[in-house]
């Protein structure tokens, strides 16, 4: 099983390093268009809605609609918003269970100190 993050639990003076793994998999039957009369695959093509005209991979763009246009995003506009990664949990304060938020409780973890024992997250 490969982790899905690799740092260290920390709190106050004490460093845990940890490895955090996925406790479920999300499994679908990954099924495919096809033509019933014979059997062959259809394909979507990337057609511009207003010539009908097909367009490469390479004149696409990403972008999201604001009023009545398109504002365009940019690659460093991606990279500007990616939030810096941490190797490191820091335990600032310990809560009551109601007081997390329930969407937080969606994806089940689990993680593996260094000596190798499970924990659930």
């Amino acid at each position: 099983m490969r982790s899905v993050w690799n740092g260290s639990i920390s709190f106050g003076l004490v460093s845990i390093p940890i490895k955090m793994y996925s406790a479920s998999e999300d499994r679908a039957l990954d099924l495919d268009m096809l033509d019933k009369h014979d059997g062959e695959r259809i394909r979507y093509k990337r057609v511009n809605e207003k010539t009908g005209k097909e367009v490469e991979w390479k004149d696409i763009v990403k972008g999201y609609k604001k009023d009545e246009g398109y504002v365009i995003l940019e690659k460093e506009d991606f990279e500007n918003a990616n939030v810096k990664k941490s190797k490191t949990i820091d335990i600032e304060e310990f809560v009551e269970e109601t007081e997390v938020a329930d969407v937080l409780f969606k994806k089940t973890l689990l993680s593996r100190t260094s000596k190798g024992r499970w924990q659930s997250l």
